[in-house]
This record gives C-alpha cells, structure tokens and sequence, in this order.
C-alpha cells in the first residue's frame, strides 16, 4: 500500500540531500546557477511525485537523477550556448565520473573551495557556501550571519553572477592558493554546525542533519590538510559541542540548559575525539582553538559547580583579543558573571546596549535576563527577557524563555 509522504518528511529529506545533490550536479554541469535551479525545479517534481506514490527507496539517488534531467532541459532551451557547451554534459566520456578519487574527495568541500574564490567580497562568499552547499533558505542566513535578507539576497545572487560573468572555474585550488581559502571554507562549515546545533528558527531546536554535516565536513576537511592546526581546532569545536547534542532537550522538545543537563548522557567517544583534535591543534592562531577550549572545560567539569571559570574566562578573553567580536563579548560577559559575580557579568554586558550589530539579535537581553535572574532581580529579568522575545528565536527557546518569566513572576 502507498504511504504518501508528509510535508515534514519531504522537508526533512530536502534538507539531507539538497547540499550533495547541488554540489553533484554543479561538478556535472560546471555552472552553479543551472544546478541551484535544476535542483529546486527536481524539489518541485519531488514534491508532486512523492506526496502521492510515497518517498522512494533511494530519495537522494531519485533526485539526482530528476536534477540532471533538468539541467539536461536547460542547457538545450538556452540557444545561445555553443554547441560545445551541450556536448560537455551530455556526453559521458567528457565528464569525469564521480567515483574517480581527486584532490578534494567530497563534492560540497569542492563548493566550498569554488565559493571561497578571492574574487568574491568574504560576506557574499559565505551566503553563497550556506546557500548552496548547507540548503539555508534565505531568512536562515539572514539570522546565522546578522544581516537583513535584502542584504543576504543581493550578496547571493551577484556572486553567482560574478561566478558566471568572469567565468570562474568550479574546480579545487591548487595546493598554493588552499591557503588563502582556507579560513573561509572552516567558516562555512562552522555556520553550517552552528545553524544545526542552535537553530535560528523553526519548532525544533536542533537540526540533527546539519550537526551531522558540520562534524562531516570538519572531519573530512581534516584530513584533506592534516598539518593545518585550524582545521583540527574546529573539528575539536563541534566533536566537543556535538557531544552534548542528545542532552540538549527533553522528550517534549524543550531546551535543557547546561547547568541542568545530565552529563551521565554526554557522548564520550564525541569528547575523546574532540579532545584528540584538540591535542593536534596546539599552536594554532585562529579563532576557533580558544572556543574549542571553552567547550573543553565544559566537557570534563563533573558538574556545573566545578566548571574552570578561570581558565573560560581567559579563553574568552584569547578570543575577543583576536576578534573584538561583539558576540564574543556577550558571552564574555556572561562567563564572568559566573567568575566574579552576577553584577559583574551585567556590567561588561552595558556597552553592548549600543552595539549596532546586535541591535535585531535577542543574544544581549536573553544573557541580561539569565544574569539578572540568578541576581534575584527577577522584575528586570522578565523585562529582559521580553525585549529577548521581541528580537525572535526559534520556537523552543522562545518557549524556554517564556518558561524562565513565568518562573520569576512565580
């Protein structure tokens, strides 16, 4: 009997298999903007197929196929390309078949690389990457990266346009151009984690296919440059982080926050490992070695109460001297609430009142709110937590932090 498939399933299944199949089809068809479009027409006939016969056996394999037949569509309506052109993709022998081993053994890491291409302005080769490699929508991008989705837009498409117009090749670096691509690319794959594992919107908390894919890439990007001290510092960052990912909600769905999660249920072997990455990334100068120390110490604290504030709070303070990030700053600040007092904490947080790229973002009142509550000051806190409310948030925390003012107005 035919099942047909939900509106959740078939924006699950997209979700998994958005990024490998672009990425496929833009190393088949060697254009970017014909594989997003053929991918989105395949999503289309997806949609139709499988919400009345069900989802296949193999969905991604399905879409693939679906994918390249437009892309096939495409390049023949499109009378001004060469006939040479038409014959690249249509005729096998000229295209190098995908289980042919090659520098960059995964597709979405050779997007990544094409995206990171120095011609393109750094903010419009991160939408980009999140766009067509990860499958973020927009408005999703919008949030990780703090923009508006005008903004976001505009970047998206004159980088493809670029892409197009200067003929920019969809192939890997060669080995003395990585270097300068390289931090790009361990961005990406940070956003890519961090959208998973914190999501900006939607009712669910966690986007496990993103986490999963951020701890891929990481891994796999590892052992593409294993002298690189980066790359094992952010592949320390997300085993560290990911190792909490199961403790992080409770059968409802509701966020658990850290100092209430059960640390019996943290994944040990995740915490080994990220201590292993931790220890090849010793020396490395980027940013994300002091995180993955921030994540270190939480990971082997027996408790909340026996958490090294000390040695958080330098690491924090590693990190904004190599960033001056705002959002670095906030999260200083709430480290030293712990260290050195509530009062303390709040008052680092004051000079981010005026921060302009934090003006949308619920990051300083949700912190404010947390510190004021465990101050006793529960009035202020429910305020704060309601300016938080204004500025957005998933679904869960939403209703975490609507659970935190009835528990001070109680």
């Amino acid at each position: 009997m035919t099942v047909p498939a939900s509106l959740d399933e078939l924006t699950l299944v997209f979700r998994q298999i958005w990024g490998p199949t672009v990425a496929s089809i833009a190393r088949w068809s060697g254009d970017l903007a014909v594989a997003e479009d053929s991918v989105q027409e395949a999503c289309a006939d997806a949609v139709a197929a499988w919400s009345a016969e069900g989802l296949p056996d193999e969905p991604a394999a399905w879409l693939l196929v679906a994918a390249r037949r437009r892309a096939l569509d495409r390049f023949r309506r499109e009378s001004s390309r060469a006939g040479k052109e038409l014959t690249a993709v249509t005729d096998p022998s000229l295209r190098r078949p995908p289980s042919e081993p090659t520098f960059v053994r995964d597709d979405e890491l050779r997007m990544m690389f094409t995206c990171a291409h120095p011609a393109l302005e750094p903010r419009s080769q991160l939408a980009l990457t999140l766009r067509l490699v990860s499958g973020l929508t927009v408005p999703e991008i919008s949030r990780a990266l703090l923009q508006s989705e005008t903004a976001v837009g505009q970047r998206i498409t004159r980088a493809k346009a670029k892409i197009r117009a200067a003929n920019i090749p969809l192939r890997v670096p060669s080995a003395e151009s990585l270097p300068e691509r390289t931090a790009h690319v361990l961005a990406c794959i940070y956003s890519v984690f961090t959208e998973g594992y914190s999501t900006t919107a939607g009712v669910s908390a966690i986007r496990d296919d993103l986490c999963d894919e951020g701890v891929r890439l990481a891994g796999e990007f590892c052992s593409l440059v294993p002298a690189d001290r980066d790359a094992h510092a952010l592949s320390a960052l997300v085993l560290l982080h990911d190792s909490r990912r199961d403790t992080r909600v409770d059968a409802s769905g509701a966020l658990i926050p850290l100092d209430e999660q059960d640390r019996t249920r943290w994944n040990r072997a995740r915490i080994r490992a990220g201590c292993d990455q931790l220890t090849r990334a010793a020396g490395a100068s980027g940013i994300y070695l002091p995180q993955a120390i921030i994540a270190a110490y939480h990971a082997s604290a027996m408790s909340w109460q026996t958490t090294d504030w000390n040695g958080i709070c330098a690491a924090y303070a590693h990190l904004v001297e190599l960033t001056d990030s705002p959002i670095a700053r906030a999260n200083q600040a709430l480290a030293l609430g712990f260290r050195d007092g509530f009062d303390i904490g709040l008052a680092a947080l004051e000079p981010l009142d005026d921060e302009r790229s934090l003006t949308a973002s619920p990051l300083v009142p949700s912190i404010r709110a947390d510190l004021l509550r465990r101050s006793g000051r529960f009035a202020e806190a429910v305020g704060a937590y309601e300016v938080a409310l204004e500025r957005g948030g998933s679904e869960p925390v939403r209703r975490f932090w609507e659970k935190r003012i009835a528990e001070c107005v109680g």
